[in-house]
């Protein structure tokens, strides 16, 4: 991106000396004056005053998304500290599902499996979308060959047991060269969403490529390996463009009935939601990711929504439930500046009334038998009635997801 995707995320969340003792000044100053008047009565809740710590771990793909986020409240709030990590989605709720983090950043729903762990652990939690994301195919810079790909190509590229290891194996007309693939590691919501919608079955995928849960180590390597085919977020790939070639992805006939068969799996209930992404719109042949193609749904089958879960019994606390609600304000302005796609404006009021109904458990059932309906029917399906009402129904949701 050109604001530059990475040096804001990558910043230390801390305060620079200066800037550490000019604000401690004017807090003293601050409260020397109110002492002078007369007043009495802390100010620990309020502004400035609030205090303590909010704990994030997860997907590599929301990192940034959240990290822009943390950026900007602490800035508001320099007295909260937001320590954050990326261990994927998978190794991200394994830490939440054991009460060590307050936040789990996901690329994907939270599994069967997952659901059933937080359940005999008491570990309640609040299911957020926060943005739309799609997954960028990309080839090395100087691949002269490859525009675009079939689903059915790269199915047979990604299957357990595939033998395909040259690019002329995917296409006669491509050249005799060792094909060298890179892609999420297991523990991400990345590699999951891909395999479901790929392959047909969550997991299902060969083993012998270069796998990592960290997006930027799969940069390095497509841009390094010129042989490489390799897939990720697209805000990784917009903030590298210059060091990658997209291709486009061609999903006609689309692929999506078949793999909704899979949903019923061990990690069931992810494809209902990933489907939720993507407004049912016509496949119109050879398609690349940009912000146009998923909001309007005609990205197939790579584009999904993100998420953040929260865990109930920390949703009360001053710190996270400030931060919760400053996110869910905030994102929609600052998703695009990362290289994400927002939810619409009524998307997020309605999922600014989940967290502050309280609202657990996922709104994606492992039967799939919501899965026609797009993600604002979703949140308002979860809502009481009087707060359903209360949404702005004029505002038109910017992306229809037909799922």
């Amino acid at each position: 991106m050109k604001n530059g995707l990475f040096p804001r995320h990558n910043r230390f969340f801390a305060l620079s000396p200066a800037s550490a003792a000019s604000r401690a000044g004017a807090l003293a100053f601050a409260a020397a004056l109110l002492l002078l008047l007369g007043g009495c009565g802390g100010g620990g809740g309020s502004g400035d005053q609030l205090s303590g710590a909010v704990r994030i771990d997860g997907s590599s793909t929301v990192f940034p998304l959240t990290s822009a986020v943390a950026e900007e409240f602490m800035d508001e709030h320099p007295r909260v500290r937001v320590s954050m990590s990326k261990s994927g989605t998978g190794g991200g709720f394994a830490k939440f599902l054991r009460g060590e983090t307050d936040i789990n950043d996901a690329s994907r729903t939270i599994t069967a499996g997952e659901r059933s762990k937080a359940e005999k652990q008491g570990i309640e939690y609040i299911e957020l979308p926060v943005a739309y994301d799609g997954l960028a195919v990309v080839a090395h810079p100087k691949n002269d060959w490859a525009q675009c790909l079939t689903t059915e190509e790269l199915e047979e590229i990604w299957k357990p047991g595939s033998n395909v290891e040259n690019w002329n194996q995917i296409r006669a007309s491509f050249p005799d060269q060792p094909l060298t693939l890179y892609g999420a590691g297991t523990a991400s919501g990345t590699f999951d969403y891909f395999t479901e919608v790929v392959v047909g079955e969550a997991g299902a995928s060969r083993t012998d490529y270069n796998a990592s849960e960290d997006d930027n180590v799969l940069v390095q390597g497509v841009q390094g390996d010129p042989g490489a085919l390799g897939f990720f977020g697209l805000a990784h790939y917009e903030d590298n463009a210059q060091n990658l070639k997209l291709l486009g992805v061609d999903d006609n006939p689309p692929k999506g009935a078949r793999a909704k068969g899979a949903q019923g799996g061990s990690r069931g209930g992810a494809r209902s939601a990933d489907t939720a992404s993507a407004g049912g719109g016509t496949r119109t042949g050879c398609v690349q990711p940009s912000a146009e193609t998923v909001r309007t749904g005609t990205y197939q089958p790579l584009s999904r929504p993100l998420f953040i879960y929260v865990n109930k019994a920390k949703s009360d606390d001053a710190a996270t439930e400030a931060f919760v609600e400053f996110y869910l304000k905030h994102i929609g302005d600052l998703a695009a500046e990362v290289g994400y796609v927002p939810l619409s404006e009524q998307e997020y009021q309605l999922a600014l009334q989940r967290f502050q109904n309280r609202t657990t458990g996922s709104m994606f059932e492992e039967d799939g038998a919501r899965e026609e309906i797009s993600l604002q029917e979703h949140l308002r399906q979860d809502l009481p009635a009087d707060s359903a009402a209360a949404a702005d129904t004029s505002v038109t949701a910017s992306v229809v997801g037909a799922w």
